[in-house]
């Protein structure tokens, strides 16, 4: 079986955190996953610190074992968030979109664990500096919010250049994945796009529809123009959004505004024309649904038989 620092720094059986996905990781499916031996999170996204305050609470009657929280921190609530974790007693927090230095210091003193997603180098050295206890370098195969470096090239980099554990995110769905990753020098995965069709996930049947029946040619990446890049499947939404990217008589607003909404669309209400339908560049593998726990033994199954297999090509 395989053991890393990573499980015995977060309390878990398998070296797998799921992703923090807004609309779709909530309590059920965090839950799941830590019930699976990995490390379940909860997305605070946009919500408020009550909504977050009772996914929290619930989480905790569905599994006694650790699971997180990702916070996002553009939300306006971030702020209250950052306390919340501390007030509720979570042990991990993932955070995304900003740097958390501002809220570090509370979070070491109530002993949360904190794990940022990082995209470079410069953002990796400076979150280690404030007192992660490991960072998770995500590459551009990621689905939803995206850096400019892949996976195969960010995570060695990072590896090198920080002293805490690397967890690796970006294009992993499998155990072959998950052995490249240690070989790169990490010490566990973040998976994303794989966990959309676990049993326990909760998001519309139409978007678990989407990844099962995705193309290695579907996904999309568009938000460059400001600033934002976002990976997402191929649909009449995304390539409209693409089309109003290259538009200049399009201001940034109206781009914004025309993207407002749209991942809740796909994930709460499966519209198909007008949703955003985030996914990684792996999707295309992803072909059956399966309960978060059976999905994490696979995967680490695969993982074992691969690098079992490692060494046939040295002689």
């Amino acid at each position: 079986m395989i053991k890393t620092p990573l499980c015995e720094l977060l309390g878990i059986e398998y070296p797998i955190i799921q992703g923090g996905m807004a609309w779709i990781a909530d309590a059920t499916l965090a839950a799941a996953v830590s019930n699976g031996g990995g490390l379940g999170l909860i997305s605070a996204m946009n919500a408020n610190a009550e909504w977050v305050r009772k996914e929290i609470r619930k989480a905790k009657t569905l599994t006694e074992k650790p699971f997180g929280v990702n916070i996002m921190l553009m939300s306006p609530y971030a702020q209250e968030i950052a306390q919340l974790v501390i007030d509720e007693g979570v042990p991990v927090v993932t955070t995304g979109a900003g740097n958390p230095s501002q809220y570090m210091g509370a979070w070491m003193e109530a002993g949360v664990k904190v794990l940022p997603v990082v995209p470079s180098i410069g953002i990796a050295k400076r979150v280690a500096r404030c007192g992660a206890v490991a960072v998770i370098a995500e590459g551009c195969e990621s689905g939803g919010h995206i850096g400019e470096l892949t996976t195969m090239t960010l995570v060695p980099q990072v590896c090198d250049a920080v002293d805490i554990p690397v967890v690796a995110a970006g294009g992993i769905a499998d155990g072959r994945g998950i052995a490249a990753a240690f070989l790169l020098g990490a010490v566990g995965v973040q998976v994303g796009t794989r966990f959309l069709v676990a049993d326990e996930c909760g998001v519309h049947q139409n978007y678990k529809n989407k990844i099962l029946h995705a193309k290695d040619i579907d996904t999309l990446t568009t938000g460059k123009r400001t600033g934002h890049p976002v990976r997402a499947l191929k649909t009449s939404f995304t390539r409209e959004f693409a089309k109003k990217e290259y538009d200049a008589s399009v201001t940034n607003e109206q781009l914004n505004a025309f993207g407002a909404g749209a991942l809740r669309l796909a994930a709460v209400e499966g519209d198909e024309k007008n949703g955003c339908f985030m996914a990684g560049q792996i999707a295309a593998i992803v072909n059956k649904e399966q309960p978060a726990a059976e999905i994490i033994r696979e995967m680490f199954g695969e993982a074992e038989t691969v690098l079992g297999g490692a060494g046939k090509w040295v002689k």
